[in-house]
């Protein structure tokens, strides 16, 4: 005779499911039935399953992001726009990102970020689907959806990093991120479609919201939350690395594929765009390095970081500022080659990408373990305000304004408008080796703040 627990009841087995444990029921005879072996429903395979959703949807946020510089030349001869005009397109979206930031950090430590998170990928999937449709008499509506598109994808930078906190501790956290990261590079590879489906999030462990202990409903206002951040160095100093990050990262996916255009122009390489259709190969190409070495880059950063920090723990920083200090160089020297080899700056375009993304998962894991838990939705989101509002809000923008200036000063021609984008293109140089400083001065204190947000 079977013993009572061979026949598992249905609804036994939806709790299971539901609360992420190994069920052994007792017997009606005081016999205790065994586990159920169910894979599925143990909490590694849900975390799995939580990362793949969550990385699936950082794929989605950075198609958003960078499906305007994917197809800049066309939407210049669609909208009839100047290459100010054209920059003002980011610079709206990432302003509207960066401003909407706040308020999901502090509803992010506060509420439910399943629902957060779902709302917020809703909101974007429409909007983006709906600019769609917009037609060239109405610049002003398309520059309008772009900020409420980046409205949406705030909520997702925001959470999303915060839940893989929550189900990793630190070892397995620092690889999570390096996957959840690599999607930025491939993200930015999209360059046609401006409709996909809506992500609806479920299933982040009964919530996600009280793993680990950490209670979701702060004990402190935002502003003594703010104050707190504010005296810590090495978040100060990490931020405004990742803020020169961004700024170079927000100029080079605005402006490369028209700056290597004109590039090619100059050497007489292409004919001038004339046709209806601006498309050429850059656009291509330029995606497929920057999938290529964000992959390589953001792997290659966590395992250095994995490795080196059990030897050495100022490595973190250390790694953030020798790969800006490289990529600085690399895309300085890409400038100075473009007129005389175009496979010369595509080289070093690429080893400047690869440097600058060894940084993402490493700049996160730094945020994670110098910030108290109960902060860090907080933190990520003032982070990604400040790295926003002096990085890539402005930089595509004033990139574009150097270049106008500049092309003003004489006649028309190919050679000028090389010119003046190769001489703006140059701030990014420099602001990559700022970047480079402020990561080797966040090594000064990064030991200290994090003794400091470990103590109960």
């Amino acid at each position: 005779m079977q013993p009572p627990c061979a026949h598992e009841d249905t609804g036994l087995q939806l709790q299971v499911l539901l609360e992420g444990q190994n069920y052994g029921a007792a017997a009606g005879d005081g016999t205790r039935c065994p586990a159920v072996p169910a894979p599925r429903n143990s909490p590694a395979a849900r975390d799995r399953l939580v990362v793949a959703v969550l990385c699936f949807g950082n794929l989605i946020n950075f198609m958003d992001w960078f499906i305007v510089p994917g197809i800049l030349l066309d939407i210049q001869k669609y909208f009839g726009l100047s290459d100010g005009k054209t920059g003002l397109l980011q610079t709206v979206f990432t302003l509207c990102y960066m401003l909407a930031a706040p308020i999901f950090g502090y509803l992010g430590d506060r509420y439910n970020r399943k629902i957060i998170l779902g709302a917020g990928i809703l909101f974007w999937s429409g909007v983006t689907l709906g600019s769609s449709f917009i037609t060239e008499s109405h610049y002003r509506i398309f520059v309008l959806s772009r900020g409420l598109v980046g409205i949406g994808t705030a909520s997702y930078s925001t959470i999303a990093p915060t839940i893989i906190a929550d189900l990793f501790e630190e070892g397995k956290r620092t690889t999570v991120l390096s996957i959840f990261y690599i999607f930025i590079p491939v993200g930015r590879i999209q360059r046609r479609t401006a409709r996909h489906r809506a992500l609806s999030i479920s299933g982040t462990r009964r919530g996600a919201d009280e793993t680990a202990g950490v209670p979701r409903t702060a004990k402190t206002t935002w502003c003594q939350d703010v104050g707190s951040l504010a005296k810590n160095c090495s978040f100060v100093w990490s931020s405004l690395g990742l803020t020169a990050m961004a700024f170079v990262t927000g100029a080079l996916g605005m402006w490369v594929p028209l700056f290597l255009y004109r590039a090619q122009l100059v050497q007489g390489i292409v004919p001038p765009c004339l046709q209806e259709s601006c498309n050429s190969s850059n656009s291509l190409i330029f995606g497929g390095i920057t999938v290529g070495t964000g992959i390589v880059g953001v792997v290659a950063g966590a395992e250095a970081a994995r490795r080196l920090r059990k030897m050495y723990n100022k490595a973190d920083p250390l790694i953030c500022a020798t790969s800006m200090f490289s990529s600085a160089l690399c895309l300085y020297t890409a400038l100075m080659v473009a007129q005389t080899s175009i496979l010369s700056t595509f080289i070093f375009i690429a080893f400047g990408e690869l440097f600058l993304s060894v940084n993402w998962a490493v700049v996160t894991d730094i945020l994670l373990y110098v910030v108290t838990p109960r902060r860090q939705s907080t933190a990520i989101a003032l982070q990604i305000l400040l790295s926003h509002l002096l990085g890539d809000a402005g930089s595509p923008y004033l990139i574009g304004a150097i270049s106008n200036a500049l092309q003003a000063r004489g006649a028309p021609s190919f050679q000028s408008s090389f010119r003046s984008i190769q001489s703006s293109f140059a701030i990014c140089a420099f602001v990559g080796a700022f970047g480079g400083a402020f990561f080797l001065l966040t090594s000064l204190y990064i030991e200290g703040d994090r003794r400091e947000a470990e103590r109960p």
